[in-house]
């Protein structure tokens, strides 16, 4: 895909994603769904940060994303009633178990680094499951909402407004994707790619590989920690299960889904599995059978995912 074609494809995505709550409704959608799209589009685009264009495979990104969830609820509840603050909490104790989880990790690799990650992650879920005096146990944390936002001169109500609260999401993932962006077009992503596509090659020209793989996920799991604090201040409540090793599976089959290792693919994949399940879910409660139906599709007739089918019909 030529250079204009991409920006062309970028400039699209964000006139969509800037009008979303003009047009869903005419659609037959509405203003959370499109939040919930933006949500899980950047937790699956952190993840795709790490196996697409690291070529390391993370089945514990769960335990990041609820740990964001967690840390700003509790930081509303327990703490001080401030939405960025929590946001910002939520963020940093993601980043920095991450930090130390991934230094622990970094020197496995294939299917033996995936199921480190699920065993991590299982370990956090327990601990919010059964810890019910403080994380509210299987009933999830509730008795907290998010705040509205003072800016000294003026307040942006994200806590009654789903409209506000959609670009405030959208303000956040338009920082957190420009941020990615840079770091895939620096020297350090080239480096990552280089990991991906020959790792002993790369270890052979002197590139530290651990200390990239390591940064990788730090990074990953920082975004996918900021994707969990967003979900949790859009339904104002957090249980154990944002922290399952099934919604790690969730995110891989976003990515897959979209397009593995494209750029833009893995929001195009959140927005159809979140779409669908949106859907399928209100006729059905075997909602997963179709989407696993429709993924499995994809895989085997569009390796390149749904992002490559659309690339693949706009070449000349």
């Amino acid at each position: 895909m030529s250079g204009l074609n991409r920006t062309t494809t970028a400039i699209l995505i964000w006139l969509l994603l800037l009008t979303m709550p003009y047009w869903m409704g005419a659609l037959g959608g509405y203003t959370e769904l499109g939040s919930r799209v933006l949500v899980l589009g950047l937790a699956a685009m952190s993840l795709n940060f790490l196996l697409g264009f690291t070529g390391v495979l993370s089945f514990g990104h769960a335990a990041y994303f609820g740990l964001g969830a967690y840390g700003v609820g509790m930081t509303l509840k327990y703490l001080v009633p401030s939405t960025p603050l929590g946001v910002l909490v939520g963020v940093a104790v993601g980043a920095i178990a991450a930090a130390l989880i991934g230094a622990l990790i970094v020197k496995l690799r294939g299917v033996y680094f995936a199921m480190v990650t699920i065993a991590f992650g299982q370990v956090f879920f327990f601990i919010a499951f059964r810890w019910n005096s403080v994380t509210g146990g299987d009933d999830g944390l509730t008795g907290w909402s998010r705040q509205a936002l003072n800016l000294g001169f003026a307040n942006i109500d994200i806590a009654g407004n789903d409209k506000a609260f959609y670009y405030f999401t959208l303000v956040l993932f338009a920082a957190a994707v420009g941020i990615m962006a840079v770091l895939l077009r620096s020297p350090f992503g080239r480096t990552l790619l280089a990991i991906r596509e020959n790792e002993r090659r790369a270890r052979f020209l002197g590139i530290p590989v651990e200390q990239h793989i390591w940064l990788s996920f730090v990074i990953s799991c920082l975004f996918v920690a900021l994707a969990g604090t967003l979900y949790a201040l859009l339904n104002n409540f957090t249980d154990p299960r944002a922290l399952r090793w099934d919604q790690s599976g969730n995110f891989v089959i976003m990515a897959v889904l979209g397009g593995m290792r494209s750029f833009w693919g893995p929001l195009i994949g959140a927005a159809i599995f979140v779409v669908l399940q949106d859907y399928v879910s209100s006729h059905t409660e075997n909602w997963m059978s179709f989407i696993g139906l429709f993924f499995v599709l994809v895989v085997l007739f569009f390796p390149r995912g749904v992002l490559g089918i659309i690339r693949r019909k706009a070449a000349p």
